[in-house]
C-alpha cells in the first residue's frame, strides 16, 4: 500500500527528532556503556546518568533506523550503534556530539536567517562566529577537534590507495590540525618530509618528529612555508569565496614553479541526484558561512587564487582530490 504524500511529508517535517535522539545518546556515552551482553534501559540509564523511561523511548526510535536493537526487555548493539562507541576504529561519537552541540543545533534553528540574508545562521547565536566561539569555549573546541580527527580517519582510508604522494619531497598540510592526513601521506611516501601549518594553539598538540615540522600561524596573515605540495583538506569549504581565494593566494605566494595544490573536498554534482555534499552544504551555510562547490566552481575559485585545475582524482568516499597547478 502506498503511503499518502501528506504522511510522507509529515515524516520529513518531524524527522529531526530521530537524529536529535542520536545526538543525546552520543553525548551520554550510552554506546560505551553497552558491551557485548544485552543490557536493560534501566541498567544503561544508571551507567549513563539518564532517566530509564526516557532513554528506552529514545532507543526505541533509534532502533527504527537500525541504531541499537531490542532483544526482549534488553538492548544490544547493531553495526551502526557500535560506531557510536568511543573505541571504535571508525567512531562517529565525536561527530555526533559536535553536530548535536548547543551551538550547532541552535544555528540549525536559525536557518531562516541564512535564507533571508545569505549569511551564516550562527551569527544569530554567536555574532563573532564559530572559530571565535571555540577560542572562548575550549571544551567545545576539543569535541570539534575529536570530530575532525575521526573524519580524517575516514578521509585517509579513501585517499591513500588512489593518490600517489611519492612524487613530492616536501608536503605541507595547511590548516592540517594535528596532522593526521599528513602522517598518512608521509607513510605512503617514505622519502618525503612534512609541515603541518595551523594556528599555534592547534599545532601545539602535534608531536614533532624528524619528518614532521609543526608550523604555527594564521593563513590569512602569516606567510606559508615553501613545499612541493600543499594539502587543503576540508578547508576551503569552511569559507565564502572571498576568504577561500585569500587562502589560495597565500599558497600561491609561497609556491614554487613545481608546486602542486591538493584540495581535498566533496564536489557538488551538477544534477539533482542525491549526494552527501548537498547536506554538508547546508551545514556550512549554518555554521561557518562556507559552502560546497561544483567542479566548475572550484575551477573558478582556483583561477582567482592563481592556479588552474589540472585534474580531479575521485576516491571511494565522497571526497575528491582537486589538483591545481600554478597559472
Amino acid at each position: 500500500m502506498s503511503i499518502p504524500a501528506s504522511a510522507q511529508l509529515r515524516q520529513l517535517i518531524t524527522g529531526h527528532f530521530l537524529p536529535r535522539c542520536l545526538h543525546v545518546v552520543a553525548e551520554l556515552g550510552v554506546a560505551d556503556h553497552l558491551g557485548d551482553a544485552p543490557m536493560t534501559a534501566q541498567a544503561l540509564a544508571g551507567a549513563a546518568g539518564a532517566d530509564a523511561s526516557a532513554l528506552e523511548r529514545m532507543l526505541r526510535l533509534l532502533a527504527v533506523a537500525g541504531i541499537f536493537e531490542a532483544r526482549g526487555a534488553a538492548w544490544t548493539h547493531t553495526e551502526l550503534s557500535r560506531t557510536l562507541r568511543s573505541d571504535h576504529p571508525q567512531s562517529m561519537r565525536a561527530f555526533a556530539r559536535m553536530i548535536g552541540s548547543r551551538v550547532y543545533w541552535a544555528a540549525a534553528g536559525e536557518l531562516a536567517h541564512s535564507a533571508t540574508t545569505g549569511r551564516a545562521a550562527i551569527e544569530k547565536i554567536v555574532p563573532e562566529g564559530l572559530w571565535a566561539h571555540f577560542r572562548e569555549h575550549p571544551d567545545e573546541a576539543r569535541v570539534f577537534d575529536a570530530a575532525m580527527t575521526a573524519k580524517a580517519g575516514a578521509d585517509i582510508a579513501a585517499l591513500i590507495p588512489v593518490f600517489d604522494f611519492t612524487r613530492y619531497g616536501v608536503i605541507a598540510d595547511i590548516g592540517g590540525g594535528r596532522g593526521h592526513v599528513l602522517e598518512a601521506a608521509l607513510a605512503a611516501a617514505p622519502q618525503a618530509r612534512g609541515i603541518v601549518f595551523d594556528l599555534p594553539q592547534v599545532v601545539a598538540a602535534v608531536v614533532p618528529s624528524t619528518r614532521i615540522e609543526p608550523h604555527g600561524g594564521d593563513f590569512f596573515r602569516d606567510p606559508l612555508p615553501e613545499a612541493d605540495a600543499y594539502i587543503l583538506c576540508s578547508v576551503l569549504h569552511d569559507w565564502p569565496d572571498e576568504e577561500a581565494v585569500a587562502i589560495l593566494r597565500a599558497v600561491r605566494r609561497a609556491a614554487s614553479e613545481r608546486t602542486e595544490l591538493l584540495v581535498l573536498e566533496q564536489i557538488l554534482p551538477e544534477g539533482a541526484q542525491p549526494h552527501p555534499a548537498k547536506l554538508l552544504d547546508i551545514i556550512m551555510l549554518c555554521v561557518t558561512g562556507g559552502r560546497e562547490r561544483t567542479q566548475g566552481e572550484y575551477a573558478s575559485l582556483l583561477a582567482a587564487g592563481g592556479f588552474w585545475l589540472d585534474r580531479v582524482v575521485p576516491t571511494p568516499s565522497p571526497l575528491s582530490v582537486i589538483v591545481g597547478k600554478l597559472a
